[in-house]
């Protein structure tokens, strides 16, 4: 019993533009609810969002700035589930049966009249806020549970927990071995855009369609996790940069290339990607990794998006052409000629050579074992210099 009489009083807004109606309803719940008052809809919409122990909206309808119908479209259209969820009462006076069907349609939980007794609104406010209470008692359980396991129930992909989680792991491991861990900022552009002119249901349909690609798209060693609503990151160990950097620019093509069809309209998206590298930025931690990343998409998104950007900024398909031709992980070369992939590396194959080269005329230098040094150095465009050329990654 102690503990429930400690517990704070659930709190009510009360909005409505008669000073004495406000009073009138305070009077009658004063003792068994908290309460906040604000004379018009706008101004109970500015308390909603920065007051977020309010548990109840008790709203009129007709009132200057915001009406009350315009107050339960923010309240039901709000992305913060504290707010969406909210119960809602409309306080109506002389309005017909028609404003409260529309009000019932844009989400209000009940009505009562401006005269109505204190028993009775009582019982209401008490059985709404329990509703609400579980409401949000239930979600915060979903939360807790959703940050216990390693995929999120909503997107399917890994929960953003277990992302820093695994990502500390693959950052330790990349230092100990001299490696490299990349990460990728993917922003859809333009989504507020497309909620306003197609609503949230179709602009969660867009980010549904990015998340499979997503999925689909990277290797089985990457993890890729949904951060907001349009927003997600991807990991991926033992990646340089130019790697990464290639990644992006062929998932910025192939979301340049489709188009979605809602209602007869052809829905065009495009995205801009944020890059960053372990070895080639600055970073201590995934936080920091991640939020350089998050700082470049911010940067493309605000010169106007549908591109790339790394530590120098726009990557272009030119860079990357030029450095993939002049560096080759040898690595990566071994690793997919082990799954078979020889077809794919032939036209690497020159490159390859020439990066291998000072190792080739070391072993045929010492061993003698008939390695031909002067068909192979044609492969190699610093061979005019002699066997002392550096090797080139």
């Amino acid at each position: 019993m102690s503990d429930e009489a400690n517990q704070p009083l659930p709190k009510v807004l009360i909005v409505d533009d008669s000073r004495m109606v406000r009073a009138s309803l305070i009077k009658l719940i004063r003792g068994r609810f908290e309460f906040r008052e604000e004379a018009d809809g706008e101004a109970g919409w500015q308390a909603l969002l920065v007051d977020p122990t309010i548990h109840l909206v008790l709203t009129d309808i007709g009132m200057p700035q915001l009406d009350g119908y315009g107050l339960l479209e923010r309240i039901r259209g709000s992305r913060l589930s504290r707010i969406h969820e909210l119960p809602v009462i409309v306080i109506s006076g002389d309005e017909d049966d028609s404003a409260r069907e529309r009000a019932r349609q844009l989400g209000a939980n009940d009505f009562i009249t401006k005269g109505i007794g204190a028993a009775e609104l009582l019982a209401r406010l008490d059985s709404l806020t329990r509703l609400a209470q579980t409401r949000r008692a239930l979600e915060e359980s979903r939360e807790a549970l959703a940050k216990q396991s390693p995929v999120d129930p909503v997107s399917g992909l890994a929960t953003e927990s277990y992302m820093n989680w695994r990502g500390e792991q693959e950052l330790a491991l990349a230092r100990r071995r001299q490696g490299d861990i990349g990460a990728m900022i993917v922003e859809i552009d333009r989504y507020e855009q497309l909620v306003d002119r197609h609503g949230d249901h179709v602009a969660q349909l867009v980010t549904r369609k990015l998340s499979r690609i997503l999925a689909t798209k990277v290797r089985k060693e990457d993890t890729v996790a949904q951060l907001g609503s349009a927003q997600f990151a991807i990991l991926s160990p033992s990646t340089e940069l130019i790697a990464c950097c290639a990644f992006a620019l062929r998932l910025q093509k192939a979301m340049e290339k489709l188009v979605m069809t809602y209602r007869d309209e052809r829905i065009r998206i495009s995205v801009t990607i944020g890059v960053s590298s372990s070895t080639t930025d600055p970073v201590k931690t995934v936080s920091d990794l991640i939020g350089l990343a998050v700082q470049r998409a911010r940067s493309g998104r605000d010169a106007g998006g549908n591109r790339v950007i790394g530590g120098g900024g726009e990557v272009r398909q030119e860079f990357v052409d030029r450095h993939l031709k002049q560096t080759v992980s040898i690595d990566q070369v071994l690793a997919r000629l082990r799954l078979g992939e020889t077809a794919e590396l032939r036209g690497q194959l020159p490159v390859v050579v020439a990066t291998l080269l000072p190792l080739l005329e070391l072993v045929e230098s010492q061993l003698r074992c008939g390695i031909p040094i002067d068909a192979l150095r044609k492969f190699d465009p610093d061979a005019g210099r002699g066997s002392g050329s550096a090797a080139k990654g």
